[in-house]
């Protein structure tokens, strides 16, 4: 049975610049976007209307990636939300992290705007056939 699967990605990132990079891309594609700098926001904005997909940064003040997945995980509205984690870090131990916490994928910066759009269309689009 298919879920009713939005196609609404949330980015939780602190760089402005990188928010409106994934905007620009999922945009394109006609998925509704929702942004937040810090997981703190991201939490909020996470539980306040269904996604699809969650494209996530590692490092960010306030709360960071792993912790903001973590607290994610618990919610049952985010729980089962794809999940891509984004890093400048491209170290074996982050990438370890990041699948402990709750991510299904990681990719270090910076993300490639075709690499990222061909995510977003595969995941959003599996999702849907759940």
């Amino acid at each position: 049975m298919a879920r009713d699967i939005p196609a609404r990605l949330l980015v939780v990132d602190d760089s402005l610049t990188v928010r409106r990079f994934c905007c620009s891309i999922a945009e394109s594609l006609g998925v509704e976007v929702v942004e937040a700098a810090n997981g703190v926001e991201g939490l909020e904005r996470g539980l306040s209307q269904p996604f699809g997909l969650m494209l996530v940064d590692l490092n960010m003040p306030t709360m960071d990636g792993l912790r903001f997945l973590r607290e994610a995980r618990r919610q049952p509205e985010l729980a089962d939300v794809p999940a891509i984690l984004i890093s400048t870090s491209a170290r074996p131990d982050d990438r370890h992290k990041a699948f402990a916490a709750g991510a299904n994928f990681y990719h270090a910066k910076p993300v490639d705007a075709d690499w990222l759009a061909r995510v977003m269309t595969l995941l959003l689009k599996e999702a849907r056939h759940v």
